[in-house]
């Protein structure tokens, strides 16, 4: 009970902190006093007649520009243009907010990290984008892992125990060749990456195995999302950027991954029943 509560306080920590770099925006101007807000508003002015009026849709209150997670593509976009606005005057603050923003959804498992990846391509482009999130992927899932290890353990396993067993038998069964099995898990499309990042401590999955295969196994994914974050304005729906052949060569990636797998434990096997033979030892 008293990890589940340290759990929670280092959540209210971390929210805390997100909204607080978010308050702090600097004054674009630059010069302290409304220096901000008419920053602001010369950017609603250049604004407005491509996105409408920012204030119906939420990012502004009053004459102020208030920074929260997109819920949808309008506000993805407003976002993206309000962050490019801070961008060509204060890099720094908007990498800064943006990997803290990222980190907190993935260490927390908060579902919209699509819209991170969309907002990394509008922002920084698919060569810088693609990168950092990749990395970023892999750090926030690391850190929701060791949470899930130190302080959510007990409240995962009575709430996952029913998905947890059929992983930890699979997990056992491919244990000769982990890295691989965790690789093909992220790979293929349909994989609940919130619910392995969870779980893979509760069944024994390494860190050392972990880290690298989100880093390698989420590349296309997150490559599909920042491109397609690069061509923000050009999209509809989130589902524009999933289209038939996208899913096909997705999946076609997992599958080849899963062939490896079954080869290479053939290979052992067989390797097995060699040396066994030589030493004159029963194969059974």
């Amino acid at each position: 009970m008293a990890n589940i509560l340290l759990g929670a306080g280092i959540a209210v920590l971390a929210t805390c902190y997100i909204y607080w770099l978010a308050a702090i925006s600097p004054s674009v101007h630059g010069g302290g006093g409304n220096g901000g807000t008419v920053a602001v508003e010369q950017w609603r002015g250049d604004s407005a007649s491509s996105v409408g009026v920012a204030s119906a849709h939420g990012v502004f209150n009053s004459s102020q520009a208030t920074l929260r997670f997109p819920k949808n593509l309008d506000d993805l976009t407003i976002l993206a243009k309000l962050l490019t606005f801070y961008k060509e005057r204060y890099f720094a603050y908007v990498l800064l907010l943006f990997c803290s923003a990222y980190l907190y959804k993935q260490c927390f498992a908060i579902p919209g990290s699509v819209f991170m990846n969309l907002l990394a391509g509008a922002l920084f482009g698919v060569l810088y984008g693609f990168p950092l999130c990749c990395f970023l992927t892999a750090c926030g899932a690391s850190g929701c892992y060791l949470l899930s290890k130190h302080f959510g353990k007990d409240l995962a396993e009575r709430m996952l125990r029913a998905r947890l067993l059929p992983l930890q038998r699979k997990v056992e069964d491919h244990r000769d060749s982990l890295f691989s099995f965790l690789l093909f898990l992220r790979l293929f499309p349909m994989s609940p990456n919130w619910f392995l990042n969870i779980a893979s401590p509760l069944v024994n999955v390494p860190l050392l195995y972990f880290f690298p295969s989100v880093l390698i196994g989420l590349m296309p994914y997150n490559f599909i999302t920042v491109e397609a974050g690069s061509m923000l304005s050009s999209l509809t729906s989130v589902n524009d950027m999933f289209t038939l052949s996208t899913m096909l060569k997705m999946s076609a990636v997992a599958l080849s991954v899963l062939v490896f797998i079954l080869v290479k434990k053939r290979f052992a096997k067989s390797q097995l029943a060699t040396d066994s033979s030589k030493l004159g030892l029963s194969a059974h």
